[in-house]
């Protein structure tokens, strides 16, 4: 092949591949410009509740093809489940649409209400979807968690009828558990930080059953430690951590079975085992061992916990928790 024609064929090669350089467009704008909110929704039910969403476009190039989609919480009807927006929103501008939504009649107790609103579009920052939320409690929180004691797990072998750990009239002795130094009102390590043992004498009950109680836990930490059992092979669930800026994060954790269980069964630890256990009828079966445990769940560092949500597991019983640094 002749040095001319080699020469060609560079210039051909050259000239296909620098205008696709030359001509390139801006780099698009970084995901998350397009920004989603919602208005405070009126949970003062029974009735129909006024939304707006709130679309703002902070991307390099203007928003076309807008629809917005609304959802409230399980079964609240909400009109009408998507808009689509008229026109198109320009770099810097917002928009906004509205919804009505079926607010019931309030229900008693600790509630958490989560809205959503989800956005298609075209142009922006180039992401297409974006996905705003509006979480809102009513109700309030238990301030602490003796107040969510609900289950005598400990008797003393002198009258165990009152007890009822595990549904059929069985409980921790306490004479077997202050053998192992967990006594009243006293303290318990494990997982980097110390627990405090129930006072029954106080509270009358020395554990909570997790039925999805919120409970109130201000401060920080890396961790949040429980000490507890399970009065089931299946004492286990997710916990949700609510933070001072409106944020959550949730976490799983368990006990194993009191007895016949491996104790590192959900991750749990084991922190005590005592002999035997008080039945309806007096103390007995000593040859087994009945036992607590502890485990934990991470939390944001960098965020203050305002309050805890326990999860829904009966069998689940929780004497105590803390958050660890």
């Amino acid at each position: 092949m002749s040095t001319r024609i080699v020469l060609r064929l560079l210039v051909a090669l050259l000239a296909g591949l620098l205008p696709a350089a030359v001509v390139a467009g801006p780099t698009p704008a970084a995901a998350g410009a397009v920004e989603v909110t919602i208005s405070e929704v009126d949970l003062d039910g029974p009735g129909i509740a006024d939304v707006i969403v709130t679309v703002t476009n902070h991307g390099d190039a203007r928003m076309s093809r807008v629809v917005v989609t609304f959802t409230g919480p399980k079964a609240w009807t909400v009109y009408p489940e998507q808009r689509s927006l008229q026109g198109s929103i320009r770099p810097g501008d917002s928009a906004e649409v509205e919804f009505q939504i079926r607010v019931p009649e309030p229900r008693p107790g600790f509630r958490v209400r989560t809205f959503r609103a989800t956005v298609s579009y075209r142009g922006g920052d180039g992401a297409g979807t974006a996905v705003g939320e509006r979480v809102q409690r009513t109700g309030e929180a238990l301030p602490d968690l003796a107040s969510a004691f609900d289950n005598v797990g400990v008797t003393s072998e002198s009258d165990t009828a009152p007890g009822d750990f595990d549904g059929d009239g069985n409980s921790f002795s306490a004479e077997k558990l202050a053998e192992q130094g967990v006594t009243p009102g006293g303290t318990v390590s494990a997982l980097g930080t110390t627990f405090t043992w129930p006072d029954v004498a106080l509270f009358g009950a020395p554990g909570a059953t997790a039925g999805g109680q919120a409970i109130e836990l201000d401060g920080t930490g890396s961790e949040l430690a429980f000490l507890g059992s399970g009065s089931s092979f299946a004492a286990a669930g997710t916990a949700t951590v609510y933070y001072t800026d409106g944020t959550t994060s949730t976490g799983s954790f368990g006990f194993p079975n009191w007895s016949f269980q491996e104790p590192d069964a959900h991750g749990a630890t084991l922190v005590v085992a005592t002999k035997g256990r008080n039945r309806p009828d007096g103390y007995g079966d000593a040859a087994y061992d009945y036992r607590v445990f502890a485990s934990s769940i991470p939390v944001d560092p960098t965020k203050t916990v305002d309050l805890v949500v326990l999860p829904a597991s009966p069998t689940l019983h929780v004497f105590d928790l803390r958050l660890v640094e």
